[in-house]
């Protein structure tokens, strides 16, 4: 708490609960085995004394485990656009399947938006997609500008996604995106 608010408690809002979920999801917790020292390995004064006295076991037998399903594959990393593409986009010879303007939404509105547009996208068969984020204001980049990139590296964003890149100048530049969707199977 600090003193401007007065000593009251603050809330977060909707676009901070987003934010939070998403890099709370993108993390892993340490496992408490790595964190130990082995025992052959520790100084005198850092060894684990170990209990005079095991503690007894239940004698109810533990449930069966179950089956354990294997994590599916981690999603292939993001290759950035050919240099033919690029080329060729830039030329206006390769066409741009849709664009996205982002440009007035907040952060979580942009979000939802930029989800719904790439599963339209990867339903339609698009290649290659422009997402407009703006350049921001008086020199900084902008709120948009700088979480797209990280929103588009994301899991629930990946199965859309082959890779990404800032556009062409004739396109926006720093303010906007090429995204090359991912095929649709089947």
């Amino acid at each position: 708490m600090s003193s401007r608010d007065g000593g009251r408690r603050r809330f977060l809002s909707y676009e901070e609960r987003v934010l939070w979920t998403t890099v709370t999801k993108a993390i892993e917790p340490l496992r408490a085995a790595a964190r130990l020292v082995p025992e052959e390995d520790a100084e005198p004064a850092m060894k684990v004394a170990k209990p005079a006295h095991p503690a007894p076991r239940s004698r109810k037998a533990s449930p069966p485990l179950a089956p354990h399903k294997p994590a599916p594959p981690p999603a292939p990393p993001l290759t950035p656009l050919s240099r033919r593409m690029k080329r060729g986009v830039a030329r206006g010879k390769q066409a741009i399947d849709a664009r996205l303007d982002l440009h007035g939404l907040t952060q979580s509105e942009a979000h939802a938006a930029l989800l719904h547009f790439l599963r339209n996208a990867h339903a339609r068969d698009a290649r290659l997609v422009l997402v407009i984020t703006g350049k921001g204001r008086g020199g900084e980049p902008g709120v948009l500008r700088r979480q797209v990139p990280q929103w588009l590296s994301l899991p629930e964003f990946r199965s859309f996604v082959v890779g990404f890149e800032y556009a062409h100048v004739t396109h926006g530049g720093e303010g906007a995106l090429y995204v090359r969707v991912r095929r649709a199977r089947g």
